[in-house]
């Protein structure tokens, strides 16, 4: 890791020490000005007039946006929070409701694991919310960066918030060399030595925000940044190249078959389990996903029928590989002996989207 001798080289020198005060100062008046407003955040102001954050509110806006951005996640955020306004009504709710809401956010498992931490919260903290860090990381589902992010911004407590924005701003500032991921924990060392002990809430918005909005990954506006004059990178002139970024390897293939059983206008559902891909969602009946093509799919049909084949081959890319399914579809006059549920909608909103990809392949 180089570092060009910015003040981390040496926190105890005079100069450092200052450069450091200056960066933080510049940081919060920059963001007390031009900070984002967003429906989860209490700004300075709002503060200032007496309102406080609620960790509810903040929790749930964290889960969601670590896989999505803001405009895409702030809808969902609104829709939990009507139909669960408190953390005990999201503790008492049906799972599978909770889980049919989420679908669209996709990484499932963080839905999961949002219901299972809203009943260790009712259960544990009688419907309160830890105000520790070291608490919050006990939870299921929040891990450093969402402990950290909570127990600053509701709690007051001097956090080194780190995010993906934050990585970037800070791999800029020191000219980090070393790629990610292997850089993760050096750029959080070097984020903790910056981060503001006394406003430890707006300071970690505010280096986020600097990351959203101006630090931004291709196309930085340099020329008003309020740490224009401490970034290394840009000194070089070659902000854009940081993070570094280790060569990514190619996704590998997997394959299966899912499976539209319609009758009366309803369509074959089944729970998938609760370990593995899509835990616990709703899903269309199919085989497993291989890493060769099915030679013989149709064997994982749920029932025998006149199963026809789509034309179309269904791809859907996750985070570690790349699916693509065969998609067969049969009618029944009568139904098939199932103690699986039907449901009435093809685009049922509940389904992950790999799914609704299925339907559609095979409507005409």
């Amino acid at each position: 890791m180089h570092t060009s001798g910015l003040m981390v080289k040496t926190r105890k020198d005079k100069k450092a020490e200052q450069e450091i005060h200056d960066m933080r100062a510049g940081l919060l008046a920059w963001y007390d000005k031009e900070g984002r407003t967003l429906p989860w955040r209490v700004r300075p102001e709002d503060r200032a007039a007496g309102e406080i954050a609620d960790p509810y509110a903040v929790w749930l806006s964290e889960i969601m946006l670590q896989q999505t951005t803001v405009p895409h996640g702030t809808p969902y955020w609104h829709k939990f929070l009507k139909a669960f306004p408190t953390v005990t009504y999201l503790a008492n709710a049906d799972r599978e409701k909770v889980l049919g809401m989420w679908a669209g956010l996709g990484y499932y498992a963080r839905a999961r694991n949002l219901h299972k931490c809203a009943q260790m919260i009712r259960d544990d903290y009688n419907g309160h919310f830890p105000k520790t860090e070291a608490e919050l990381l006990e939870l299921p589902g929040i891990g450093p960066y969402t402990a950290a992010t909570i127990a600053a911004i509701c709690f007051g407590q001097a956090t080194n918030i780190v995010d993906g924005n934050v990585e970037r701003v800070i791999s800029r500032i020191f000219k980090v060399e070393e790629p990610l991921p292997e850089a993760r924990k050096p750029l959080r060392l070097l984020a903790g030595t910056l981060a503001d002990p006394l406003r430890a809430g707006d300071y970690g918005q505010a280096v986020m925000d600097l990351g959203a909005t101006i630090c931004t990954p291709r196309s930085p506006n340099c020329a008003i940044c309020p740490w224009d004059d401490f970034c290394l990178a840009k000194e070089k002139g070659t902000p854009e190249a940081y993070p570094r970024k280790a060569a990514k390897k190619p996704k590998p293939i997997r394959y299966g078959a899912a499976f539209v059983a319609v009758s009366k206008g309803e369509v074959l559902l089944e729970t998938r389990p609760d370990k593995g891909l899509l835990g616990g969602m709703a899903g269309l009946p199919g085989s497993e996903w291989t890493s060769k093509r099915l030679e013989t799919p149709l064997k994982s049909a749920p029932f025998e029928g006149d199963w026809i084949k789509s034309k179309r081959e269904v791809k859907h890319v996750f985070t570690h590989f790349e699916l693509r399914l065969q998609v067969y579809k049969a009618e029944f006059e009568t139904r098939p002996n199932s103690n699986q549920a039907w449901a009435d909608d093809y685009l049922l909103a509940g389904l992950p989207t790999v799914f609704k990809k299925a339907l559609k392949a095979v409507q005409l």
